[in-house]
């Protein structure tokens, strides 16, 4: 699932909250420096003045498209622009005063010390703050970026992804579509060998794809289509041959070029807000109530077996990163080395994931010597309740996991995933899931599990996310499909 990157005026919303932030500042100081300060800033005249220049912010900025190339200025033609933002901002302002007829009780010299501030400190400020931006424009960001290319364009290529990143992209490797390089490395970035590339990125953390083509080179059908698989966003330089139509296509400015491009799903900034916002309230909630059962759980937990009260694991997550999990500890500290005894009584036919009914590595439980009956311990009721996931909800708010999504496999379940598997970790994985409402554990067959994972990515919205969630509650409380 793919997020487009900020465009139009959003695209500097730093430097708009800055200029906004200044002609606060310098409105304050214009006051003062004419009434001093025992003045009464309480005149509805000034208080109403603050929302004014709000209002102008947002006009200069999405009307008048005031920040368009702003990093592209030189300290000259930033001064030119500045004086243009103050000359209409006195204009605007004297309109106002007009309109609402309130012009007889507003300095004059405010009005004019505004401007003269703005140009001052306004100038100021977005110089310091493109220094600041540019320092940080060539370092990489934490979005893993594979590009694939020539050995001709290579040089420029890694120029133009250099001089654009501002800290979004960190380049995982590269492909030489014209010939076999010898040696491993490019540029300190690791070269893949074409006929590898496929393997590769199923294997490796990589968020993103870079095609940088001549045009008299079409890019083989087969690796779109097996991207497409992976659920990878690619990126195509336009008037390139051998693109795969989709819907889930769109028009955009990476790293300097214009390029095309096709994920499995497109979500706007307005929709990764919303869910990540939706992800940090259920992630404090979550985090609250994990402190609470904390004293109650954490308590049985050690008496029943000596040791940590929390599990931590290593998962791989989005795109392949992997990060450490958390959960309530309920199974014994020797777990891990149990299970490769328990491999045969696996109940996922094909051994992608480990499910298992009556595990004996769960705390308290035990097999009835007499009679070979499985008595359930409490971890076994911990799991039931799904109490053990809540820890969980610290990785929510750290930004591993959402509340919703795909479960993240195991390190060494993710090392036997064939390409079509990995499209169900092109989003964050989630505490719950399409998969666990529609029958958690009784689904035994992992093509099934990578069959509604896909589909919850293909179709999601706000709307399933909440509706997901309402159906968890259910399952939860019924203790359906649980182990």
């Amino acid at each position: 699932m793919y997020r487009r990157k900020n465009k139009g005026w959003l695209k500097h919303l730093d430097f708009i909250i800055l200029d906004l932030l200044c002609l606060q500042v310098c409105f304050a100081l214009a006051y003062f420096s004419r009434h001093g300060l025992g003045g009464n800033p309480h005149k509805v005249i000034y208080q109403n003045m603050m929302l004014v220049l709000v209002l102008f912010e947002f006009i200069y900025a999405f009307f008048l498209e005031g920040y368009k190339d702003i990093l592209k200025r030189g300290h000259y033609v930033e001064f030119v622009s500045v004086v243009k933002q103050v000359c209409i901002l006195e204009l605007f302002i004297s309109f106002y005063l007009i309109v609402v007829k309130d012009g007889d009780d507003f300095s004059r010299t405010v009005l004019f010390l505004l401007g003269i501030y703005q140009l001052g400190i306004g100038w100021m400020t977005r110089t310091i703050w493109k220094l600041h931006v540019k320092k940080y424009q060539t370092e990489e960001g934490n979005c893993s970026l594979l590009l694939i290319t020539t050995s001709k364009m290579a040089e420029e290529a890694l120029k133009r992804i250099r001089e654009n990143n501002y800290q979004t992209y960190k380049l995982s490797g590269i492909v030489f579509m014209d010939c076999i390089k010898q040696e491993k490395q490019y540029q300190n970035i690791q070269i893949v060998l074409e006929e590898n590339m496929a393997e590769w990125v199923c294997k490796n953390w990589v968020d993103e794809v870079l095609i940088v083509l001549p045009n008299d080179m079409s890019f083989p059908a087969k690796y779109t289509r097996e991207f497409s698989e992976m659920g990878i966003v690619v990126h195509y330089t336009i008037m390139q041959d051998g693109l795969t139509q989709s819907e889930n296509q769109t028009a955009e400015m990476v790293c300097g070029y214009l390029v095309l491009t096709s994920s499995i799903r497109i979500v706007s900034n307005k929709e990764y807000f919303m869910k990540r916002t939706l992800d940090i309230a259920g992630g404090l909630v979550g985090t609250a109530i994990t402190l609470i059962l904390i004293l109650f759980l954490g308590p049985i937990i050690f008496i029943k077996s000596p040791g940590p009260i929390f599990f931590k694991q290593e998962r791989v997550g989005q795109n392949g990163r992997k990060f450490n999990m958390y959960k309530f500890r309920t199974m014994y500290l020797d777990a891990e080395e149990r299970k490769k005894n328990l491999l045969e009584q696996n109940q996922i036919a094909d051994g992608m994931m480990f499910k298992m009914e009556n595990d004996p590595r769960i705390i308290g439980s035990k097999i009835d010597q007499k009679t070979g009956e499985y008595i359930p311990g409490i971890g076994n009721w911990i799991r039931k309740l799904s109490l053990d996931e809540f820890p969980q909800f610290f990785n929510v708010l750290r930004g591993d996991m959402s509340l919703v999504g795909t479960r993240p496999p195991t390190v060494d379940e993710y090392e036997k995933y064939k390409l079509h598997h990995k499209a169900r970790l092109s989003v964050k994985p989630g505490i719950t899931g399409l998969w666990q409402v529609s029958g958690r554990s009784e689904i035994t067959d992992f093509e099934e599990v990578v069959k509604l994972d896909t589909e919850y990515i293909c179709h999601w919205s706000m709307a399933n996310d909440i509706k997901i969630l309402f159906r968890t509650v259910q399952v939860v409380v019924s203790g359906k499909g649980s182990m």
